[in-house]
Parts: C-alpha cells; sequence; structure tokens
C-alpha cells in the first residue's frame, strides 16, 4: 500500500564500490513498494542519508547537516571518514568540536599518527558523531553497540533496525561442487571462508594463523579468502601465505559467484576488533543461508542468539577460543550444521526484507510528522 509521504534517498550510487550502495539500494526498491522515493531530490517530506566511513559519503555527510533529516549510520565511528575528507585544520576544528579544547592535543597526535588509524583502537573509542547526531532529526543504527554509541555521543533520538536479509535460498549444490573443483578445494573438506573487504580490524591475519594450526592436525581443511585487500600492508603479509595448499585467495565476487561461494563454505569466519559499531551484511546473509558464522563477542553483535553464532572473545584469549570452534565446525559437522539452522531461522523471524523495510517506512513518517 503506498502512502502520502515523499522521502529524499540519498545514497552512495547504485553500482559504487561499496557494500552500503548495495545496501541502500536493495532497500529503496523495498521502500518503493511502501511509498514515494526519490533519489536526490531537493525537497521531500523527510529526507534519508545513509553515512558511513569512506570518501563516497561526503556529499551526502554535508547535506545531512544542511538539511536535517534521518541518518543511517553504518558505522557508529566516522573518525576515519572525517580524516579521509578534512584539512587538517578542519579536523582539528572537528576534534575539538566533538571533544573538547582541553583534549586539542591527543587530537594532534592522532592526526600525525594517522597512518595507524586502521589498527590503532584510539581511532575507534573516538567516534567523531557529535555533529551528525545531534543535527539529524533521527538516527537509525542495526544493532545495540551502535545505538549506545550514538547516544553517548549525543543522539536524543536513536532507532534500532536490523541489517536486512534478502530472502534467497542457497545456490544449486552442483554449483557449489563445480566451484569447490575449479579452486582445488576438496569436495570432503570442511571450507572456512572469509569475504568482503579485507582489513585489519577484520582480524584476517589472526583467522589464518587459527586456521593453519587446525589444517596442520586436521588437513582435510581449507581456507578461503575472497574479496579486494584495501591494506598495503595486509597485502604484502598475505602474499606470503599464497604457496599454501589449502589456503585459496580470490577477488571481490560479483553476485552470482558470491551466492556459489556462500553455499560450498562451511563456515564464514567474520571476526571484527576495534569495532566501528557496524552490522556485517556478510554475516547476516551466511547466517540466513544456514551456515554457522564465528563473530566477535561484542554489543554489536549482542542481537544474535546464544545459538546461533559462535562468539570469540576480543582478548588474549582470541586465538585460543577461534581454534577451538574451527575445531568444533570440523569435528562435529551435525553441530554446525544446527547452529546453521538457529541462524536461519532467527535471521527469517528478524531481518527478513519485507519488515525491516517497514519499520523504515514508519521511521520515516515518524520523523516527517514530528512524532520524535
Amino acid at each position: 500500500m503506498t502512502v502520502g509521504c515523499t522521502v529524499g534517498y540519498h545514497a552512495p550510487a547504485p553500482g559504487a564500490h561499496s557494500g552500503v550502495a548495495d545496501y541502500a539500494e536493495t532497500l529503496r526498491i523495498a521502500l518503493q513498494r511502501i511509498g514515494r522515493v526519490e533519489s536526490g531530490i531537493p525537497q521531500a517530506d523527510i529526507h534519508l542519508y545513509h553515512l558511513g566511513n569512506n570518501r563516497l559519503h561526503k556529499d551526502i555527510y554535508c547535506r545531512a547537516l544542511a538539511d536535517p533529516g534521518v541518518a543511517v549510520l553504518h558505522d557508529a565511528v566516522l573518525h576515519h571518514f572525517l580524516l579521509g575528507v578534512l584539512s587538517e585544520e578542519q579536523y582539528i576544528a572537528e576534534w575539538i568540536y566533538n571533544y573538547g579544547e582541553w583534549r586539542r592535543d591527543l587530537g594532534e597526535e592522532l592526526l600525525r599518527e594517522r597512518a595507524r588509524a586502521a589498527v590503532d583502537p584510539r581511532y575507534f573509542q573516538f567516534p567523531m558523531l557529535r555533529r551528525i547526531v545531534e543535527r539529524s532529526l533521527v538516527v537509525i543504527v542495526h544493532n545495540p553497540g551502535a545505538a549506545a554509541i550514538a547516544r553517548g555521543q549525543g543522539a536524543k533520538h536513536v532507532v534500532v533496525i536490523p541489517h536486512f536479509c534478502e530472502a534467497s535460498g542457497p545456490s544449486d549444490a552442483a554449483d557449489a561442487a563445480r566451484f569447490r573443483d575449479r579452486i582445488g578445494i576438496p569436495q570432503g573438506a570442511r571450507l572456512f571462508g572469509i569475504f568482503g573487504y579485507l582489513r585489519e580490524p577484520k582480524r584476517v591475519l589472526q583467522c589464518i594463523k587459527a586456521f593453519l594450526r587446525l589444517n596442520a592436525v586436521r588437513p582435510e581443511t581449507a581456507l578461503l579468502l575472497a574479496g579486494e585487500v584495501v591494506s598495503p600492508d595486509l597485502e604484502r603479509i598475505l602474499q606470503n601465505e599464497a604457496g599454501h595448499p589449502a589456503f585459496h585467495r580470490l577477488g571481490r565476487l560479483n553476485e552470482r559467484d558470491f551466492s556459489i561461494a556462500a553455499t560450498a563454505v562451511d563456515c564464514c569466519l567474520n571476526l571484527r576488533y576495534p569495532g566501528a559499531g557496524e552490522t556485517s551484511g556478510i554475516a547476516v546473509r551466511l547466517m540466513g543461508s544456514g551456515k554457522p558464522v564465528i563473530v566477535t563477542d561484542n554489543a554489536e553483535n549482542a542481537d544474535f542468539p546464544p545459538a546461533t553464532v559462535l562468539r570469540v572473545s576480543p582478548t588474549v584469549a582470541e586465538a585460543e577460543e577461534l581454534f577451538e570452534h574451527m575445531c568444533l565446525v570440523t569435528e562435529f559437522p551435525a553441530i554446525a550444521r544446527e547452529i546453521g539452522s538457529e541462524a536461519r531461522l532467527h535471521i527469517r523471524q528478524r531481518h527478513s526484507l519485507d519488515q525491516v523495510a517497514r519499520q523504515y517506512w514508519e521511521t520515516l513518517c515518524a520523523a516527517a510528522s514530528s512524532v520524535f
């Protein structure tokens, strides 16, 4: 049913090199089945702004400040985004706006050491959200961890809407078998997969170390890394592992190949530390297809019931817990399948695209009516 409310829709262009762009386009189409949604229009009853932690969002961020509406924080830490788009003078001014003149020295230190921003936890501890959350009428986030960050930075109205998962069945098992044959993975091997943009906070090196330890005692295992490496330092390290026979690298996958690869793997590794308040669309999608997923035990993943994922502590225990979970998936496939089944049920109940779109629309209409 169409509702008489016009939404101005602001997101990276469809097809842009960004998971947020893919998410936003799918959501836009779903929202258009409910009401009127127009991309980029200057006047509307309410504007929806998709914000993330890369340069693609610069114009959207500026528009969200100039004409406040509903801001979707796909990352609840925008520090790295602002480091990339502001001049040094602008960055220090923004730092002082967020954290005060008395912390200027720390801001200047972080600016000087910004080459470490991808791995230094300090850049994640200072989200730099105050300006956007104070200006926005409503802030939408995807998990309770991001909600806590937004509120802590001054957001008055925060709505948690789960990251959607499109309803789609797994790819054909024959396609998955051919995929394994093509990249040289034995059909009986337990295959672990890491998908998406590969960067240090996804704990790629820690996952590789745990896998190599597992493979030494369980050679009927394999590891697939499928995605673009966005860190030159990480790329150099990964090249050193390229010769291992159980280690397989692919680049960024198109939609069809991703679906096939997701069917082919037995378990997804999806760790995040330090976290930026993001919910992983890849984790949600793999869970929705009935695969066990190993995640970091943090506030971002708090909404996943205990039986639906395997959790790894972001502490010194990380390596041992990760290894133990990988052993469980390898040695007890029935338990792994049960976790995947529970995950699929949860995602279907809480993360369906139509359900999420309705929650967005209700929030937008409420904001347009000044209910908040």
